[in-house]
């Protein structure tokens, strides 16, 4: 049970003064949680700081300043009765001679007039911009009079808001939030605390949400990299606890001969690569052992992980046991069948897939053949862990793209048979800082090198404005025999978003090429999504749109051309992961990057990399440095958390600290039953982790 001292910090958003059921879902939006809690409001971290102490003259305000100016108010100008919806304009100004009007919106005159009255002197804070080489504020953040300056915090942070939502109404919100916070016993060490010279929890939190100057905001400041050491620690110490609870419950070795391991290679239409033979030897090594495994398997696209996984799956099939394969999705799920059924009948392994389309008697038939033994290697999405699946005697669990589910669906799959070994496989390549936040219960094989016959693939960045060149390039293609991905970032259009929709490009397409076209999105049912895969595998379509549900897994040889219309909005590593889907063949491949100009920096430098190389990791290290770890492992859009205080790119250096102390922690104080051990404990549930400490309970 959580600490009832951490009540008031879980307490509904509501319960906050001036906090109703409207604003409520506007912080849902923000926060990215279905009911937003005290804590979630404290843990939004500001984007900057607007400071107060310096206070320019008309003529030194710089385009796009954010500033406190004192004006005079000169004359009120309404909008004209025929045209409500045109701007009210009030025109202010100062002893530099430059004049400074400020415009509002659906304004109230009424209310105009008593706040900037005509004569008096205002102070006015918000962004100044120059439009027509006057200067303007749209909206003034605030607008004060002497007395109401003397109250006003000379520093105030700065939020990332949503539509509707302003800014007073989170700082009023904060502040509210700020009064509910505990005294929280510190569960930091104390010495390093006070070598490092960092403010306790409360105080930190403080800090950032009330600033004494503008540096107490950046995530590089104590107050901030305290509260990114809580969480690195929070999270460092759970998986050391789940490492501690998979290594305690003593493993069964499965030991063979490999006979069925050599049928399944004899079987191979290639040898395996160095990293490929290592890692098997490896996962075989560690199945023999009486301690159960927990392996992270990471290769780059196409480096042939799904082998790799079945060779080690005929280990503990020889032995008499079972294994199983998850995937996240359906698509990955058949597609994980297509590589894995040619090889295992050779072998003479009997394999079967569940998901959510097998029903009826169909299904029945799957878990009796299951619970009876005479299933040795079963497919399937998170269907596999429903309750009613049950194995005669499971012994290997491979979770492919771990990352898309949670430890907890990680460890029912584990509890489906009697001290289960766990392999994860990842075709992200992932930096080692986050090897050591994600997988940090892991130990880790990485497959670096391509199976041979891999071709380079050219890839070029083309803006959007010469598409109807692009759709011709792609016809000579299909002309030639071959067969393209053309991948849209939308199902639907957007009112807001100008993206194109992959149903509008299918349309498209298909008017130019017929029924060669086939297309693919996320909210299709699965046996279509299938139908259409099945029509472009075969050949009788050779172009297939398709939204990002292709990025994992899909194995069509004869793909040649992808081409990624609004690259730029994509993602460095799901580009990667999508140019993966071609260069599979021996033919030679192209990927084509579609961009809308103009192009930010970030997008700039995503697209330069990509060009000049192919090396996933390489590619997930830039990424990293580019975007940060929660939308790298996909976990922004999956509801795992990624870290909501901690930026990578700033205290990515203290996770070996939090893992190193995690460790020594658990070395001392195995069940967190000391002093500070109790007050870890109050950090794992604030950061909620409590699936960690469920774990301590069970021993």
């Amino acid at each position: 049970m959580r600490p009832n001292l951490l009540n008031p910090l879980f307490a509904s958003l509501t319960s906050l003064p001036g906090v109703g059921p409207k604003l409520e879902k506007l912080y849902a939006h923000l926060l990215g949680r279905e009911s937003p809690r005290v804590a979630d409001l404290l843990f939004h971290m500001p984007s900057g700081a607007i400071d107060r102490r310096a206070r320019p003259k008309l003529n030194e305000v710089q385009d796009g300043q954010m500033v406190t100016v004192a004006v005079t108010v000169e004359e009120h100008r309404p909008a004209p009765r025929h045209r409500p919806r045109a701007p009210y304009r009030i025109i202010t100004g100062d002893d530099s001679g430059l004049t400074l009007t400020l415009t509002y919106f659906n304004a109230r005159q009424d209310y105009l007039e008593k706040l900037l009255p005509p004569g008096e002197t205002r102070y006015v804070s918000g962004t100044a911009h120059f439009y027509d080489g006057m200067l303007q504020m749209v909206h003034p953040d605030r607008v004060v009079d002497e007395k109401g300056f003397a109250n006003l915090p000379l520093v105030e942070p700065v939020y990332p808001l949503t539509e509707g939502l302003a800014l007073g109404n989170v700082r009023r919100a904060m502040d509210g939030a700020l009064a509910r916070l505990p005294a929280l016993a510190e569960w930091q060490d104390e010495a390093w605390v006070a070598r490092e010279r960092l403010p306790d929890f409360a105080q930190a939190l403080r800090l950032l949400h009330r600033p004494a100057q503008p540096p107490d905001v950046l995530p590089e400041s104590p107050a901030w990299t305290r509260l990114a050491y809580d969480e690195l620690l929070a999270g460092q110490l759970a998986l050391a606890l789940l490492r501690a609870h998979m290594r305690r419950q003593a493993g069964r070795g499965s030991a063979s001969e490999g006979l069925l391991r050599a049928r399944v290679m004899k079987a191979l239409p290639y040898t395996l690569t160095h990293s490929q033979q290592k890692a098997v030897d490896d996962i075989v090594t560690d199945l023999a052992r009486p301690q159960r495994m927990l392996r992270l398997l990471q290769g780059d696209v196409g480096s042939g992980k799904t082998v790799v996984a079945l060779i080690t799956a005929a280990t503990v099939i020889e032995a008499g046991r079972q294994a199983a394969l998850m995937a996240p999705t359906e698509i990955l799920a058949r597609q994980h069948l297509q590589t894995i059924a040619p090889l295992a009948q050779a072998a003479g392994i009997r394999v079967a897939i569940l998901t959510g389309r097998e029903r009826g008697s169909e299904r029945k038939d799957i878990l009796d053949r299951l619970a009876f033994g005479d299933i040795d290697l079963l497919l399937g999405t998170h269907a596999l862990f429903q309750p009613d699946v049950a194995f005669r005697d499971l012994a290997l669990a491979i979770v492919d793209e771990q990352h898309r589910f949670g430890v907890h669906q990680r460890l029912a799959l584990a509890q489906k048979g009697q001290a289960v070994d766990m392999l994860v496989l990842t075709a992200t390549p992932i930096p080692r800082t986050l090897v050591l936040t994600y997988f940090g219960d892991m130990d880790v094989s990485e497959l670096r090198e391509k199976p041979a016959g891999r071709q380079p693939i050219d890839t070029r960045t083309i803006p959007l404005a010469r598409v109807a060149e692009v759709e011709d390039a792609v016809g000579r293609a299909l002309d030639a025999g071959q067969r393209a991905y053309w991948v849209c970032p939308l199902v639907d259009e957007s009112e807001k978003i100008d993206l194109a929709a992959a149903q509008a490009r299918f349309e498209e397409l298909r008017e130019k090429f017929g029924d060669e076209v086939a297309l693919v999105h996320g909210r299709m049912k699965g046996a279509d999504k299938d139908a259409a895969m099945a029509r472009f595998a075969s050949g009788q379509a050779r172009l297939l749109v398709a939204t990002t549900v292709i990025e994992v897994g899909v194995d069509v040889p004869e793909a040649t051309v992808m081409v990624i219309e609004h690259a730029e909005r994509f993602g460095l590593a799901q580009l990667h992961q999508l140019r993966g889907r071609i260069g599979r063949g021996s033919g030679h491949s192209t990927c084509l990057l579609l961009y809308k100009t103009p192009l930010g920096e970030t997008a700039k430098a995503r697209l330069a990399i990509l060009r000049e190389t192919e090396d996933g990791f390489r590619i997930a290290e830039e990424d990293l440095r580019l975007r940060g770890e929660g939308d790298l492992l996909g976990t922004r859009q999956s509801g795992e958390p990624g870290f909501r205080i901690a930026r990578l790119e700033f205290h990515g250096k203290f996770l070996g600290a939090a893992r190193d102390d995690a460790a020594l922690i658990l070395a001392r104080d195995p069940s967190l039953e000391s002093a500070r051990g109790e007050a870890l404990r109050t950090l794992l549930y604030l950061f909620e982790k409590d699936e960690a400490i469920r774990l301590i309970r069970a021993g």
